[in-house]
């Protein structure tokens, strides 16, 4: 999620902690009479602040924009917005939210209607998918900023050793025979957390399947299509997996970034994760952690499919950017969107930060292409990936995904009827999470 899923919205605290908690990085520009924005932010390699920055200069003048840096937790993240947002806190002006929060943050009313001369601005030549995940009812209530995608990374020795084919797209029962005849394991993110719903909600639409079959819906009323064919597809790759002793070390605890360094030193020959990993890779090899020749073995493809004949719908994240209905200056806030978002902008922090774009046309930059060769997969895999359950009440069906689908060793045929029982139970208020 994020990142990978490392930064999103979350929640956490009371208002008077939550002031102490963040970060700011600002410049100081209340004291000369600049209007300042105030932008909350998922925690990066630093790319928004320098954002940030090139705005307020850009703006002449007109506004100065003062970064906050929220926790790296997501459910922190969505905690504090929302409690700030819940007691109308003037104080946040422009939010990075990972899509999967915009619905709630929207149907609340803490969201400012984007001006409809910006709509187009804001959604033109931006992967489809991207603008779904900012958009609510039918409306774009946010703006895409990036939008991530996970891929198939792979040893080029290994995937040849094992006689895969990795030119045409490659199944989960491939790997997992790839992997047991090669003495190696498939990286995967088992924890009990939103990594966990990534995984299953992307086995699911894979399968042709759907999480939630109406989105819109109240609690009580949403239809969950978990306990289906689709889901009991998923419940079978990991089944496989589990049997086939092909997860790995620690798979109940794994996240993106430990699913990374499983595969950077070896304990794993496939992982399916986030472009951050070509960037860590990388560093490792020119910082002298990691041997080059192993940087040099990494190969990469689109997302496992279910089945040869169906492609596969995979992991859809990101960040939108979205204004606040009570900030104090929102035509500025809108403003200071719009550049932020901009092609330039994107492409610079695409570089900077390893984070995919959300404008198509930013892959086709020199300087994109130069520092992830992989750039034409991430687009191909953009524009085929499936965003994660849109609902007002995402926190209650994610966490109840996480909860029931782990560990991975004791998922089975049962497992998608349970979980999707225990979530309606749920919301409709028979059970606490």
């Amino acid at each position: 999620m994020s990142t990978r899923w490392r930064g999103r919205l979350g929640v956490g605290g009371a208002a008077v902690v939550l002031a102490g908690s963040l970060v700011s990085c600002g410049d100081g520009s209340a004291a000369t009479g600049t209007p300042t924005l105030n932008w909350y932010v998922n925690p990066d390699n630093g790319g928004q602040q320098a954002i940030a920055e090139r705005c307020s200069a850009a703006s002449g003048g007109a506004y100065a924009i003062d970064v906050s840096i929220l926790p790296s937790d997501a459910a922190q993240q969505r905690e504090q917005l929302m409690r700030r947002l819940a007691g109308n806190d003037t104080s946040i002006d422009l939010m990075s939210l990972d899509p999967v929060f915009v619905p709630e943050t929207s149907e609340a009313g803490f969201l400012a209607p984007v001006p409809e001369e910006l709509q187009r601005t804001f959604s033109e030549g931006v992967v489809a998918g991207a603008v779904q995940g900012a958009s609510w009812k039918g409306e774009l209530v946010a703006a895409p900023f990036w939008a991530n995608t996970q891929l198939l990374w792979y040893r080029k020795s290994v995937a040849e050793a094992a006689g895969l084919d990795v030119s045409r797209p490659v199944t989960w029962q491939q790997l997992v025979e790839a992997a047991q005849g090669q003495g190696t394991a498939i990286g995967v993110q088992g924890q009990r957390a939103e990594s966990m719903t990534v995984w299953v909600n992307a086995m699911i639409a894979s399968a042709g399947g759907r999480v939630i079959e109406n989105p819109d819906a109240k609690g009580p009323d949403i239809r969950l299509g978990i306990d289906g064919d689709a889901g009991r597809a998923a419940a079978d790759v990991m089944r496989s997996m589990a049997r086939a002793g092909v997860t790995g070390p620690g798979v109940d605890n794994r996240d993106e970034a430990a699913t990374a360094n499983l595969f950077q030193q070896g304990g794993a020959a496939f992982m399916v994760n986030w472009p951050f990993v070509y960037a860590q890779g990388k560093a490792a090899a020119e910082g002298g952690t990691m041997d080059r020749a192993v940087f040099e073995d990494y190969g990469w493809t689109t997302y496992p499919a279910m089945d040869a004949a169906t492609p596969a719908a995979p992991p859809l994240g990101g960040i939108d950017i979205g204004v606040s209905a009570f900030s104090e200056n929102r035509d500025l806030a809108f403003e200071a969107v719009r550049c932020i978002v901009s092609e330039e902008n994107q492409a610079s922090y695409m570089v900077s930060d390893g984070n995919p774009a959300a404008l198509e046309a930013v892959y086709d930059d020199p300087q994109v292409q130069e520092a992830y060769p992989m750039y034409d997969t991430i687009r191909s895999s953009l524009q085929a990936a499936a965003p994660r359950p849109q609902t007002a009440y995402y926190n209650e069906v994610s966490q109840g995904i996480a909860d029931q689908w782990q560990p991975v060793s004791s998922v089975d045929g049962s497992t998608p009827a349970q979980s999707q029982e225990y979530i309606e139970q749920v919301l409709r208020g028979e059970k606490l999470l």
